[in-house]
């Protein structure tokens, strides 16, 4: 019986030292080192055997062998360390096969791929990376960080059953056979994602959970690859991909065209306006500065920035000063006078305090202000950046004070139902093509004849 093109065997071992796994982490670290590089060049490998398959069907031998190398040391590093703790050998410094490590694995080499499915693998992934991100928790052995490919040896479902195990062996001197079977099962089924989105192999990983050391079935790695038409994943796993995703963007669209929907209907006030939660301020200095607004749109464009945002307001205690103002006059003003600069709105209100004294004048009698008001203000936004400050009317110290910022946001409702109704649309859409997979009979696999003697069977 021939099994999955990616074989991965490890050799359970019962005697383990008890204490040896506490430190591991140290003299793993040069593999880790040299695996940040192996899986640099990884990524670069991959876009190479991405291109070659494209335009000729092939993935070239030696990348290919590279490739492998890569996975197989990743493996034995995982293995003796924190990805299954199950050996106590030090892996060796090595692409190639090492028949004799407890940990190894194998990749039937492709005499060819599937251009086109090449385009669309890490689609049709999703939903194992979904799978093995909840075994490993980074994201697998696989994973795309930061723009380049990254190794991640341990962690999620995985990096718990490993630490209990760790911890049964420091107390009885043994590794439990059940937690080992379990936990190869889940970096059996990671690596096999590894090497389907690495463009390895065209055979679609079978979502079973296959425990144990040992691969189910007898290897036949170095078979003929099936014809064309029966390789990669079933026909009905891309429209039942497409249709989850379809369904998750438009479950995100309508839940935002719905969310504004309501702000639409329930947060709009006496004055049309839309009203944020109210949030306190307070200093015991002269001024609150409520944090900078970076206003970029072009001239031509302006009038989309005011239908957008329509015009502002602030609200404040009954005899509270409030401005808003250029930035750099803000600052000039301020400039000396103790203050605090709002940093953050959360479950408390970030500030940063600056030391200094009482201001030469009140802020009313300053001429830079864009807007001013005594308990509210209103104001029409322009592009510049501009600084919204917050004093008692008469300049003294000790600010404590409600703010509510509001907005009449006249594009609000068209654009929630926009959101909303192509939400919609795509929850009909994928809900269709789910249900298009799950209708759609399988195609039955065409028999597989024999000869005996002088008569052939089916």
């Amino acid at each position: 019986m021939t099994t999955y093109p990616v074989r991965v065997h490890g050799r359970f071992d019962p005697a383990l030292n008890r204490w040896l796994w506490l430190v591991k982490w140290l003299p793993a670290i040069p593999h880790y080192v040299v695996l940040a590089v192996l899986w640099t060049a990884f990524g670069v490998v991959g876009l190479c055997a991405f291109v070659s398959i494209l335009v000729t069907g092939r993935y070239p031998r030696p990348l290919f062998d590279f490739a492998l190398g890569v996975l197989r040391w990743t493996w034995r590093v995982a293995y003796y360390s924190f990805g299954a703790l199950a050996t106590d050998r030090y892996p060796p410094f090595s692409l190639g096969e090492e028949p004799d490590y407890p940990a190894t694995l194998d990749v039937a080499y492709p005499e060819r791929l599937s251009r086109g499915l090449v385009l669309v693998k890490w689609l049709l992934a999703i939903p194992h990376l979904v799978v093995v991100t909840i075994f490993l928790g980074g994201g697998g052995y696989l994973a795309f960080r930061a723009g380049e490919w990254a190794f991640s040896p341990a962690g999620g479902l995985v990096g718990l059953l490993v630490l209990i195990a760790g911890v049964v062996l420091l107390f009885t001197g043994r590794y439990p056979r059940g937690v080992f079977d379990f936990v190869l099962g889940m970096d059996r089924w990671a690596l096999r994602v590894a090497a389907y989105v690495g463009l390895m192999t065209d055979a679609y990983p079978p979502f079973r959970f296959d425990p144990g050391g040992d691969e189910p079935g007898a290897a036949a790695l170095d078979a003929p690859p099936p014809p064309a038409s029966s390789s990669g994943p079933p026909s009905r796993v891309v429209p039942a991909v497409i249709g989850v995703l379809l369904l998750l963007l438009g479950t995100g669209s309508a839940s935002a065209g719905a969310l504004g929907l309501w702000a639409e209907q329930a947060r709009r006030d006496a004055t049309g306006a839309v009203a944020a939660p109210a949030l306190t301020v307070h200093t015991s200095g002269y001024a609150v500065e409520l944090g900078t607004a970076e206003l970029r749109w072009t001239e031509a464009g302006q009038a989309v920035g005011e239908d957008w945002l329509g015009t502002v307001g602030l609200r404040v205690d009954p005899g509270t000063f409030v401005g808003i103002g250029p930035a750099a006059d803000v600052t000039r003003y301020l400039a000396g006078v103790e203050r605090d600069r709002v940093t953050g709105f959360g479950d408390r209100t970030a500030y940063r305090h600056s030391t200094g004294v009482a201001p030469t004048t009140p802020p009313h009698a300053q001429p830079f202000w864009a807007a001013t008001g005594v308990g509210s203000l209103t104001w029409t936004p322009r592009p510049g950046d501009w600084t919204a400050v917050v004093m008692n009317a008469d300049g003294s110290r000790v600010v404590d004070t409600p703010v509510v910022a509001t907005a009449t946001l006249p594009a609000l409702a068209p654009l929630s139902w926009t959101a909303f109704g192509g939400g919609v649309l795509l929850l009909l859409l994928g809900g269709g093509l789910v249900l298009f997979a799950a209708t759609r009979p399988t195609r039955p696999a065409a028999p597989v004849r024999t000869t005996i003697g002088d008569e052939d069977h089916a």
